[in-house]
């Protein structure tokens, strides 16, 4: 049906996207702060970035991802979260060759092929960070800050902080097979997605939300029993630094995220109204990807947040601001013959910087007044066929309740100059 739009996708209309500018402007000004730059990369990559960069073995590249062969007969993916491609960018660009590490964030649309629920339609939005080459334990503590930083900024209660650590590819090998020793008599509880893990990927068993999976996965070996000294020592100064900065968390050793990538340090952070999609934003360390998809060896970490589970959860908690959708000036030409001169007396203004409009149907001056009441007008200029005589217009202020004095004539020569201070005097 051409007059809907595809399943899983959605309209944000003019009345929504003010709450979007909102929190896109407080997620700019917090990047700033923290020193961090945009980046804006492709919609599509080429699949095998994904496949490399994400794991094989994940949910995402198993069945989740929008992929397609191109013209040129390249198998080409549409994104479906950005930390490859930002690290594909870091690689290409020889960001890596810079003195300092580099603190990118981004917010664009992802896309994924799954049911759509609250909060997460196929083409979602996300902000992100990432910041590449920083190795210690100040960098983790400093991305989470950042973080519980920007739902704090936006107002957010009802939060909790999730950490764990997911070691290193030197300690998980035994956390793996201690893993597949407790799960193997367990096997036929488990869903099918689980089973095909058990061999492939096991530690990702214990991100199920089936039911039985997430049971077992209660009483499952803790990846702190294998842990080596150095992964040990980082998770303790992450949770050191935390501590410090009077940011509360809980350690559940069961998180280990959704994405093969991550080394050591992953959280999540879950606002609990929003029930069983309770997850606004997460991370954690990637020390491997930047190698894997073909650069240097390089730390990094960083996060990603779903915009729409934010917004959701500001509007639960009415914390979105009020749309201001007022205009400065409507513009009202009660006579055909005084239209030309309101079109270009509204061009004039707006040259100023002085929001302004007219009526395009030359109605009624009853019409033409229900407009800018509509458009919620703090002035009204009225081209009256009297005072046109004079070289005069009338000025109405719409924001005053005195109706006896909330108008008087101004010589058409000032219009601009004006109507350009009183807008200014009354911001």
């Amino acid at each position: 049906m051409l007059t809907s739009v595809p399943r899983g996708t959605k309209d944000i209309l003019p009345s929504e996207v003010g709450a979007w500018r909102y929190v896109e402007g407080v997620l700019r000004d917090l990047c700033r702060c923290f020193g961090f730059k945009e980046i804006r990369t492709p919609v599509f990559e080429h699949t095998e970035l994904f496949q490399r960069g994400i794991g094989d073995t994940t949910d995402v590249v198993e069945k989740e991802m929008y992929t397609f062969i191109d013209r040129g007969k390249r198998s080409i993916t549409l994104r479906p979260e950005n930390t490859a491609s930002a690290v594909r960018a870091f690689i290409e660009h020889k960001m890596y060759a810079e003195p300092d590490p580099a603190k990118l964030f981004y917010i664009g649309p992802m896309f994924r092929y799954d049911r759509p629920q609250a909060g997460r339609q196929r083409q979602f939005h996300q902000f992100g960070v990432e910041l590449l080459g920083a190795p210690g334990p100040n960098a983790d503590a400093e991305i989470i800050l950042l973080a519980v930083q920007i739902l704090r900024k936006l107002g957010l209660k009802d939060l909790q902080l999730k950490i764990n650590t997911v070691g290193c590819p030197e300690c998980r090998p035994a956390y793996r097979q201690k893993l597949q020793d407790y799960y193997r008599p367990h096997l036929d509880e488990l869903c099918e997605d689980c089973r095909s893990r058990f061999d492939r990927n096991p530690m990702r068993i214990l991100d199920c939300k089936n039911e039985k999976c997430h049971a077992l996965a209660a009483g499952a070996p803790k990846l702190a029993e294998c842990l080596d000294g150095e992964c040990k020592e980082h998770f303790a100064k992450v949770q050191e630094l935390l501590t410090a900065a009077d940011v509360d968390f809980v350690i559940d050793p069961t998180l280990v995220r959704g994405l093969d990538y991550y080394t050591r340090t992953a959280f999540e952070i879950q606002y609990t109204p929003l029930g069983a999609q309770s997850a606004v934003l997460g991370g954690g360390r990637y020390d491997g990807l930047v190698e894997e998809v073909g650069g240097p060896a390089t730390p990094g970490i960083g996060f990603a947040m779903g915009m729409e589970r934010v917004i959701l959860a500001l509007e639960s908690q009415n914390l979105l601001p009020a749309a201001d959708d007022t205009i400065d000036v409507f513009a009202i030409a009660p006579k055909p013959e005084a239209a030309a001169l309101a079109f270009t007396t509204v061009e004039r203004l707006r040259e100023a910087g002085v929001c302004a409009a007219y009526d395009y149907q030359q109605r009624s001056m009853k019409a033409q007044m229900k407009a800018a009441n509509r458009l919620n007008a703090k002035y009204v200029l009225i081209f009256g066929e009297d005072e046109l005589s004079r070289n005069m217009v009338t000025l109405r202020d719409m924001t005053t309740e005195d109706k006896d004095n909330n108008q008087r004539e101004i010589p058409l020569a000032e219009i601009t100059t004006i109507l350009k201070t009183e807008v200014q005097n009354n911001e």
